[in-house]
């Protein structure tokens, strides 16, 4: 897979641009402040319906807009398509796909990319949050009808938390409590997919993740990706992914061995007490983390900073390992934004072996001397917000 030309209207700094792209690596050029990085985040938004570096779409489009639109021609097994999303500030967005509307949870099924940041350091010292939408979007990159099941636990997960704070108000009516077991056991059939789904995703990141690793830091520190599950063990009520850290589960089960779903009810009925004090769903998918490991250590607080940026670097690699051997429809657009200034010569050079097999490759960079020749062979120069 390939993008083949980007069009912006009033996104971030770009009243409008118009970038063309070839096979193979391509290399974006400017000064800090310029509008690098918002190039690829428009192409990283297409796959992921999210920006790598906010949370609110609000803040994508232009000041004193009200709509940017992001519009993409993209080549995969002889095909071309023209995918475009319209980021509203007052309205729902809305995607099509050649001209036909479709539903924007749809357009990652059109376009498929993995992105690498200084962002992305967050994933190994942040909050488990940013480790749950890292999973989650690989899962719907690799399979997009997952997009609709994370929809739908999060409706279900709001309309149970809105019945445990009615009933705590109510000093827990009779109604309430038979209303709560309907939505329990929506909610434990739900999110015992994404458990699942998520336990044999981290399996398969196993292998990708160790050769990616010893590719970039040219090392082998035994990474590995561990589940911590709420429904395992008591949550402590903070978002500090709370839980038991397991072997990764095998898929339909806990790694007690029993059925993902009659853990989650059994969690749910010994935590009902203090959810209804609390008025807050306490376990579920929503509450468990992934646990990095160095060297069998928490990557986390004993990782250096150069274990750090490889750990988290590899990570994505490994996602666009994966998602390659798996895809119909080729390779998926490896973006890195602003990463080789961080490397010495040799993370450099071993960085752009790892990735030059890849069908296309977006790089963005300051400085044209910080990037290995190989990659520099189609380069964009962008200057205040234009492409010059």
């Amino acid at each position: 897979m390939r993008a083949t030309h980007l069009s912006l209207a009033d996104f971030r700094n770009y009243q409008a641009a118009e970038v063309g792209f070839a096979p193979g690596p391509n290399l974006v050029v400017g000064r800090n402040g310029q509008g690098k990085t918002n190039l690829v985040e428009a192409l990283g938004y297409l796959s992921t319906l999210g920006s790598h570096r906010v949370s609110n779409d609000k803040a994508l489009i232009r000041a004193d807009r009200e709509a940017a639109i992001i519009r993409a021609r993209v080549e995969f097994n002889s095909r071309e398509i023209l995918a475009e999303v319209q980021i509203n500030r007052a309205t729902p967005n809305r995607a099509q796909v050649n001209r036909s509307a479709i539903k924007v949870r749809e357009l990652p099924r059109y376009f498929s990319s993995v992105l690498f940041a200084p962002e992305d350091l967050s994933l190994i010292r942040g909050d488990p949050s940013g480790r749950r939408r890292f999973i989650d979007q690989l899962l719907v990159l690799r399979n997009p009808r997952i997009s609709a099941v994370l929809a739908d636990y999060d409706r279900v997960l709001k309309q149970r938390n809105t019945l445990l704070k009615s009933a705590r108000a109510s000093r827990v009516a009779a109604n309430a409590l038979t209303t709560l077991d309907i939505w329990d056991e929506r909610l434990v059939e739900i999110g015992s997919q994404i458990i699942d789904e998520r336990a044999r995703l981290v399996a398969l990141l196993a292998d990708p993740l160790r050769e990616a690793y010893q590719s970039v830091a040219g090392d082998d520190h035994v990474p590995v990706l561990q589940s911590s599950l709420s429904i395992l063990g008591e949550s402590d009520g903070d978002d500090d992914g709370a839980g038991a850290t397991t072997e990764p589960a095998s898929v339909g089960r806990s790694a007690s061995g029993r059925p993902t779903a009659d853990v989650f009810r059994e969690a749910l009925a010994e935590l009902r007490p203090r959810e209804l004090e609390r008025g807050l769903t306490l376990v579920g998918p929503h509450r468990d983390d992934i646990v990095f490991r160095l060297n069998s250590l928490p990557a986390k607080g004993y990782a250096s900073h150069g274990e750090t940026w490889s750990f988290a670097l590899a990570l994505k690699l490994a996602s666009a390992q994966l998602l390659r051997r798996d895809s119909v429809s080729g390779d998926p657009v490896l973006i890195l934004d602003d990463v080789f200034a961080e490397l010495d010569q040799a993370r450099r050079a071993r960085l752009a072996d790892a990735v030059t097999g890849f069908e296309q490759v977006i790089i963005t960079a300051a400085v044209l001397e910080d990037i290995p020749e190989a990659l520099a062979a189609h380069i964009i120069h962008i200057s205040a917000g234009a492409v010059v």
